[in-house]
C-alpha cells in the first residue's frame, strides 16, 4: 500500500512553459513559449472539443519515448532532494552519451552524487528517484520503462508503475486499482465539465513553430471546498498548427485527505530532431507526505540534445 501511495505523487506529465513558475524549487527557469495578444482561429473550425478528442486518443507523445533508443544523443539529468525548509539535501548530476547501438547503450560522462542521496544498502533514499530512473533511464536503454501497460498478477510493483504511465501518457482516462483517486483524473466527463475551464490560444514555440495551446484549468469561482476535491489543477497542451502533433503537456496536481498529500508539478517539451519528433526537456518538482513515512521533496531537470 505505502509503493501505491508513492505512486500517486508521480502521476504527472505537462508543459510547463504556459504555467506560473512556482518559486519554491524549481530547477527549469527557460520560457520556450510566446503566447499571440490576439487569437484568430474561427476560420480553421477549432473547438474544444477538437482538442479534448486529440488529447484523448493520441499516441505520439508516448510513442516519441520509444523511440529515444533508436538515436544516439546526450542526455543532461539534474536531480535534487530537500528538507522540510526546501533547502537541498541531495544532488545528483549526470552527464550521459546514449548510442544506440553496440553492447555499451550508456556511458556515463560525468556522474556525481553528493548529500542524502543513498541508503546503506545502495537503494535510493526516496521512492520518487527510484521512479525516476524506471521512467527515464530505463527509456535510454530499453523499452522497460515505456512499454504498454500491463500489470502482472503478483508484481504489484509493475502494477503501480503501469497506473504511473496511464496517467503520463494518456491524461484525462480513470485509473483503477488507487483509493480515492482513480476517478479524479476523469477531466474530460460530462460531470467533471461543471468544475473546468476549457480554452485555446495560438502561440510560438521555440522562436519558430506555430502552435495552440489547449487549456483545462479548475474555476476561479469555485468553492475552496470544491477545489480542494478536484486533483488536478491545471492540464496544458501544446500542439503543433502545421500537423496537430502534441508538442508538450504540463499538469499541477494537488490533493490531501487522511491518508495522504501530494503537490506536484511535471512538464514535458518535444522538438524536431530531423523528421523525427523526440523528448527534448523534461522538469518535475512537488512533494508527498504519507503516515508513517517521510515526507519526500524532489525536483529535477532532464535535458536531451545532439540527436542523430
Amino acid at each position: 500500500m505505502k509503493q501505491l501511495f508513492v505512486t500517486i505523487t508521480l502521476v504527472v506529465v505537462g508543459f510547463g512553459a504556459f504555467a506560473q513558475q512556482i518559486a519554491r524549487f524549481n530547477p527549469d527557469t527557460v520560457k520556450t513559449i510566446a503566447l499571440d495578444s490576439t487569437v484568430n482561429i474561427v476560420a480553421q473550425k477549432l473547438s474544444v472539443e477538437t482538442f479534448i478528442r486529440a488529447v484523448t486518443t493520441d499516441t505520439t507523445f508516448y510513442a516519441a519515448f520509444r523511440k529515444m533508443k533508436n538515436f544516439n544523443f546526450i542526455a543532461e539529468n539534474k536531480i535534487y532532494t530537500y528538507d522540510k525548509k526546501n533547502k537541498v539535501n541531495g544532488r545528483i548530476y549526470r552527464k550521459i552519451k546514449h548510442n544506440a547501438k553496440g553492447p555499451n547503450r550508456m556511458e556515463f560522462l560525468v556522474k556525481q552524487d553528493t548529500g542524502q542521496v543513498f541508503r546503506k544498502n545502495g537503494k535510493y533514499q526516496l521512492y520518487t528517484l527510484e521512479m525516476f530512473d524506471y521512467i527515464f533511464m530505463n527509456a535510454y536503454k530499453t523499452d522497460a520503462g515505456l512499454s504498454m501497460p500491463s500489470a502482472q498478477k503478483g508484481d504489484k510493483n509493475e502494477s503501480y508503475k503501469d497506473k504511473l504511465k496511464t496517467l503520463i501518457f494518456n491524461p484525462g482516462r480513470p485509473v483503477k486499482g488507487i483509493p480515492f483517486i482513480g476517478g479524479k483524473t476523469e477531466i474530460f466527463t460530462a460531470n467533471m465539465r461543471q468544475y473546468y475551464d476549457y480554452s485555446f490560444q495560438s502561440g510560438t514555440y521555440l522562436d519558430s513553430i506555430p502552435v495552440y495551446r489547449f487549456r483545462v484549468k479548475v474555476k476561479d469561482d469555485l468553492s475552496s471546498w470544491t477545489k480542494d476535491g478536484l486533483m488536478i489543477k491545471e492540464l496544458v497542451t501544446i500542439f503543433d498548427k502545421r500537423n496537430f502533433a502534441i508538442l508538450g503537456r504540463y499538469v499541477d496536481m494537488k490533493y490531501s485527505n487522511l491518508l495522504f498529500d501530494f503537490d506536484v508539478q511535471m512538464n514535458i517539451e518535444m522538438s524536431y530532431f530531423g523528421e523525427e519528433k523526440l523528448p527534448a526537456k523534461i522538469t518535475y518538482q512537488g512533494n508527498w507526505n504519507i503516515p508513517f513515512k517521510k515526507e519526500e521533496r524532489a525536483s529535477f531537470l532532464i535535458l536531451h540534445k545532439d540527436y542523430h
